[in-house]
């Protein structure tokens, strides 16, 4: 098969550019059902724009590293954008029945979004670890890999700390060198520090930006997760998800989560 990279550019089509004979054959669909198509997709598309965002949110932190905040901005806020398009895609998929998904739920077995590795990646890559969910990723090796790599690196909010550390802000050393591989534990002095962006904002305005992009990405992501609940629960009700989760209950305590605790904390106190 010829690579579409060795045509001249007079040859290039745009299915070919887009690979899209091969992107068009990859809904499989196991029942007749006509719903099941929808699901697919619906799952497919959220899988894409996770890729994506896997890719924007590793610029932004590269760039973060090198200090470089402002052109971070860019990355950030279209994770976000991207972010409210896959929220505003459980309204689709809310046009299914409970009805009309019972018919094929029973040829999903096992498989459950629980078990989206692009999805965790995008998770400890904000901060949110959690070794547990590796073994749900064995037999894939690459993506089993992937996942073990963002876990054992610095989240994008480790390398924010950095950030405040090196602009002169006070950020206790047991967090610059903390086990990046575990959780986030909430400090009391980093939201000292980020009081101290925020009562100066003139300052401080590029941290100030980064705070701010910050509490997008943490507030896109609990709208997805309050519109997956809500999805779910319309679809399912109370029933047990596919995977074996706990379903409604298991999202619902999702939504206690927050990648960036000191930035939300803190505006009590302003």
């Amino acid at each position: 098969m010829t690579d579409p990279a060795d045509a001249p550019a007079s040859v290039i089509t745009y299915a070919g550019y887009l690979a899209l004979d091969d992107v068009l054959a990859a809904q499989h669909p196991i029942s007749s059902e006509h719903d099941e198509m929808l699901f697919v997709i619906i799952h497919q598309t959220k899988e894409l724009w996770l890729k994506q965002i896997l890719h924007e949110v590793a610029q932004a932190q590269a760039l973060v590293r090198a200090g470089d905040l402002v052109p971070a901005y860019k990355s950030l806020a279209r994770v976000s954008r991207i972010q409210a398009v896959m929220t505003m895609s459980w309204d689709i998929l809310a046009t299914m029945t409970p009805a009309e998904y019972l018919r094929f739920r029973g040829v999903l077995g096992s498989s459950s979004g629980f078990q989206s590795d692009q999805f965790r990646r995008f998770e400890f890559m904000l901060g949110l670890k959690d070794a547990r969910f590796l073994r749900f990723h064995e037999e894939r090796p690459a993506a089993h890999a992937a996942l073990t790599g963002a876990l054992a690196a610095p989240s994008l909010y480790d390398d924010a700390m950095v950030q405040l550390a090196a602009a002169g802000l006070s950020v206790p050393a047991e967090v610059l060198d903390r086990d990046v591989s575990q959780p986030w534990a909430p400090s009391e002095a980093v939201e000292a520090a980020w009081l101290e962006v925020y009562r100066d904002t003139a300052r401080w305005w590029p941290l100030y930006q980064l705070a701010e992009k910050l509490v997008d990405l943490d507030d896109a992501l609990l709208t997805w997760r309050h519109k997956h609940v809500v999805t779910v629960e319309r679809i399912i009700g109370r029933r047990r998800g596919t995977g074996g989760t706990e379903g409604v209950s298991y999202l619902t305590e999702t939504l206690q989560r927050r990648c960036f605790p000191e930035l939300w904390s803190l505006r009590t106190k302003l």
